[in-house]
């Protein structure tokens, strides 16, 4: 019996041991994890090499101005841009897109060209001949119109009010 007592007295020596001992090769899951070394530039500085966006070449402070030698569009409110620069498609050179100052004259969300027979989604209407903002595609010429992504588009119809500037350069 006394062996018995010796071998469960070693046995609880060693179990206790062996649970009190500092664990080296697994973590306790309720430990923070260590930092991990540092092996680039914090999150919240911008690389270098990254460029702003261009701002818009426009004295527009609300409304809309076009850029048609950067094929871009901005929506701009109160002297802020509220969306852009986002592309934009225009007319070939027989069918110009206007260059100049105008302002918004009426507003239509589906409208269509009884000119061209074609669809002309978010149209906002700023110069004459028909010229509008419009969802179209960017890479095919307009007939003077301002293409713009679907998205884009829409937001230039909910952004524009009729009386708003629209500058092209």
């Amino acid at each position: 019996m006394r062996r018995t007592g010796v071998a469960t007295l070693l046995g609880s020596v060693l179990v206790t041991a062996a649970c009190a001992a500092p664990r080296t090769t697994t973590p306790s899951p309720i430990a923070e994890p260590a930092p991990l070394p540092r092996t680039s530039a914090p999150a919240t500085t911008t690389p270098a090499t990254s460029t702003p966006p261009p701002a818009p070449p426009c004295a527009v402070t609300t409304g809309a101005c076009v850029s048609l030698a950067q094929r871009l569009a901005w929506l701009l409110r109160d002297g802020r841009v509220v969306r852009g620069p986002v592309p934009a498609g225009f007319g070939p050179p027989d069918q110009a897109t206007p260059a100049g100052s105008f302002h918004v004259v009426w507003k239509d969300r589906e409208h269509r060209s009884s000119v061209y027979g074609t669809d002309m989604p978010n149209s906002v209407f700023f110069a004459a001949g028909g010229i509008a903002f419009h969802a179209g595609p960017l890479d095919a010429p307009s007939h003077g119109c301002v293409h713009l992504t679907d998205t884009d588009s829409a937001a230039f119809f909910d952004g524009l009010n009729a009386g708003d500037a629209v500058q092209v350069l």
